[in-house]
């Protein structure tokens, strides 16, 4: 892994999951990160932390200028921040409509929007955006969220295409069902916790659920330096489940 000394990362939805993984991986790996997070006190330092409500401009803008200002700027956006939703497109009113693609959709661009003037002052800009499976792959009973994660995926290309003459790159990653604290309690939920998990397991070719740090560590190679030429570019981090079609029982 290229080392990220003397870069600045600034990761959204960084206090848990996914984004605290990929937070603490770039601070080891020796950048300095700062985490966006409506609540924050999960991220320790050495990572800065700041309170941010996505749905919110005027707080968006105001934690992205503190975070910058503790950074000395910003090379790496994280856009991981985002909330689920569970049903078919009959299940979800209005009113969850607009929150889920306020938050998956237009928090993202409200945050990229914000760091984008500290973006184009760097030599290494480069924004991850996290997606999902769901964005490329029919899945049961997520129409709102694969609707929200079809319009990060569409947009990540965009920004890519609109910015890449600046010097700014925009990829995003894909996982699968990742082992977090969002899919513990989806789990919890469940009628069956036990039988949901293996099911969940099952429905990737590995024969488990993918892990925060595996997501973290492909977005890390996306932000680096040394994946200079790679931009507009989805990664699937998903065990196989977007690309291979395995035959029942085992057999080959």
């Amino acid at each position: 892994m290229t080392t990220f000394e003397g870069l600045t990362a600034l990761v959204t939805g960084g206090a848990s999951g996914i984004g605290l993984a990929t937070a603490q991986l770039l601070s080891e790996y020796g950048a300095d990160v700062a985490v966006l997070d409506l609540d924050p006190d999960g991220a320790l330092p050495p990572l800065h932390r700041f309170a941010a409500d996505l749905s919110d401009d005027a707080s968006v803008r105001a934690a992205v200028q503190e975070a910058a200002a503790a950074l000395g700027g910003i090379d790496i956006l994280v856009n991981n921040a985002g909330i689920g939703a569970a049903g078919t497109v009959e299940d979800n009113p209005d009113e969850q409509w607009h929150r889920v693609l306020d938050v998956n959709v237009l928090g993202l661009v409200r945050t990229t929007r914000a760091a984008l003037p500290y973006l184009r002052r760097s030599e290494f800009a480069s924004v991850v955006n996290t997606c999902s499976i769901a964005a490329t792959a029919g899945l049961p009973q997520r129409a709102l969220y694969s609707a929200s994660k079809g319009a990060v995926l569409s947009l990540t290309r965009a920004m890519a295409a609109d910015h890449v003459r600046e010097g700014i790159r925009f990829n995003c990653v894909n996982p699968g069902t990742v082992d977090t604290p969002w899919v513990g309690r989806l789990l919890d939920a469940a009628a069956d916790p036990v039988a949901e998990r293996a099911a969940l397991s099952a429905r990737q070719p590995i024969g488990r659920l993918v892990s925060a740090h595996e997501v973290a560590a492909a977005i890390a190679y996306l932000a680096s330096p040394g994946a200079g030429s790679v931009t507009g570019t989805a990664l699937a981090v998903d065990g196989g489940m977007a690309g291979l079609r395995l035959r029942p029982g085992g057999q080959s």
